[in-house]
């Protein structure tokens, strides 16, 4: 197959391009043959990527928005509806939601997903075992992961604690906890660390989800990072609190980050739908500082979170409207620059085979955008795509 005059962004390229922007792309099989430059380097007819990543999601409470309602700005609220929600739970519900989930992100052309499970008892919750059904199932086309979603207070129970990472590492996912503003903060999330360090599990936090600036919680996990010298891989989402604290305060914050090698991933919808007050026109964003982060080399994700259940009632698993999302909440600029949010940032941290760079050899696990140059990312020709699986065009089917 031969994919004529397509842009493929910096960020994404594995191979030198010279002064070049459009492509020629051969592929032979399921890989990339040969990439050079196109004749004309002024008519492009869209822009490639590489299969898409999601690193952050929570498909076994999403589509429930109908049953729970949204819950307008009050991230705590929205923790209570879900709670009650999950007690009514089934294999059977799960299931159909996670599947409608995984057909939409598959659609959209994601190749990879790390969903976080609620799991608030030490005993494993029931979306474990459909989770580890569906991976085996969609092996070979979307590789799945999963974090247990623990409150961190949870793990002030050693016993509890020992049950949940035991469960996590039988089961080949990631240990995570719910980290704010709790008393105690730096000797639980010791607890979280020794656990990850016993059962060689990799760390996958939700911290710092608001805008109140003494929740300190990524600075707190990156020192611990570096005190232990932890290498199992770390990964931070939302960490909002960091857009309203002092610049001072923040920049040194990313700088440890930095050091400690965490991977930070940002939630445009969420974080824009439960920051700030709804009585009024909101004025703070919500959004961590993608901006100052990558000026210390952390490029972060961009990530979907929740799709239509109390903390978003909206949205879908279509990460490149999530982008588009990103990419004016934070002033992401050129657009173009920043796709790695959505491909190869997130493909190593997940620490995938593949990065997602685009050259001679990789897969032809491919998504040509019909968007001619970066003004176009956003709109209707960036969300019309053809998405290419194994060097075939995928159908879109029902």
């Amino acid at each position: 197959m031969k994919l004529d005059a397509l842009r493929i962004p910096a960020p994404l390229r594995g191979f030198a391009a010279g002064d070049a922007q459009v492509f020629d792309v051969t592929l032979d099989g399921d890989k990339v043959a040969a990439i050079v430059p196109s004749a004309s380097q002024t008519q492009a007819r869209g822009t490639l990527l590489s299969a898409l990543v999601e690193a952050h999601a929570h498909i076994d409470k999403n589509y429930t928005v109908q049953d729970v309602g949204a819950a307008q700005g009050n991230l705590f609220a929205a923790i209570e509806r879900m709670e009650k929600h999950r007690a009514g739970w089934t294999g059977e519900t799960l299931r159909l939601r996670m599947e409608r989930a995984l057909h939409d992100a598959w659609q959209s052309g994601t190749r990879a997903l790390r969903t976080h499970i609620d799991w608030v008892q030490p005993e494993a919750p029931a979306a474990l075992a459909v989770f580890e059904g569906l991976r085996e199932e969609w092996r070979g086309r979307i590789e799945l992961q999963f974090v247990s979603l623990t409150p961190l207070d949870v793990f002030a129970d050693l016993v509890a604690g020992e049950r949940i990472a035991s469960e996590v590492k039988r089961a080949g996912g990631v240990l995570g906890a719910f980290v704010y503003r709790n008393e105690g903060i730096v000797r639980k999330l010791g607890r979280v660390f020794d656990l990850a360090q016993q059962h060689g599990l990799g760390l996958d936090f939700h911290v710092d989800e608001g805008l109140d600036a003494d929740a300190t919680g990524l600075r707190s996990i990156a020192q611990l990072v570096r005190a232990r010298d932890f290498k199992q891989g770390v990964v931070c989402g939302h960490c909002c609190s960091l857009s309203v604290q002092d610049d001072a305060v923040a920049n040194e914050t990313l700088a440890l980050c930095a050091g400690a090698g965490i991977h930070i991933v940002a939630l445009p919808t969420t974080n824009l739908y439960l920051q700030g007050a709804w009585d009024r026109t909101p004025v703070p964003r919500g959004i961590t500082r993608i901006h100052e982060a990558a000026a210390r080399g952390l490029r972060a994700s961009l990530a979907t979170d929740n799709v239509q259940d109390a903390f978003y009632p909206y949205g879908s698993y279509d990460l490149v409207e999530t982008f588009g999302l990103g990419v004016q909440m934070a002033h992401l600029a050129p657009a173009g620059d920043w796709l790695d949010a959505i491909t190869v940032s997130p493909a190593k941290a997940l620490g995938l085979a593949w990065d997602g760079c685009i050259a001679p050899g990789c897969p032809a696990d491919l998504v040509v955008l019909a968007a001619t140059d970066e003004h176009e990312l956003v709109g209707p020709r960036g969300r019309e795509r053809t998405v290419i699986r194994a060097g075939r065009i995928l159908e879109k089917t029902t």
